[in-house]
C-alpha cells in the first residue's frame, strides 16, 4: 500500500485549469425573501395523554389474559 501513493503535487493541463478558474458573474436575486420552514412544536405531556396510555395498556393486557 505504501507504494500506491498519490503523487503531492497534481498536475493539471492548461484547458483544465483554466475551465477551474474561469470567472463566473451572476446577478442574485435580492428582493425575494426566503421563508424559513418553522420546527413542530411538540405538544406538552399531560394528565390526559397519561390516562389515554394507561387505559389503553389495560385493554391490551385484558385481551391477552382473555385469550388463554
Amino acid at each position: 500500500m505504501k507504494g500506491q501513493i498519490m503523487p503531492a503535487i497534481v498536475q493539471i493541463d492548461r484547458q483544465h485549469l483554466k475551465e477551474l478558474t474561469h470567472e463566473v458573474r451572476e446577478t442574485l436575486a435580492t428582493e425575494f425573501m426566503i421563508e424559513k420552514e418553522e420546527a413542530p412544536q411538540a405538544k406538552a405531556f399531560t394528565a390526559v395523554n397519561l390516562w389515554k396510555i394507561q387505559r389503553e395498556m389495560r385493554s391490551a393486557n385484558l385481551n391477552f389474559k382473555s385469550n388463554f
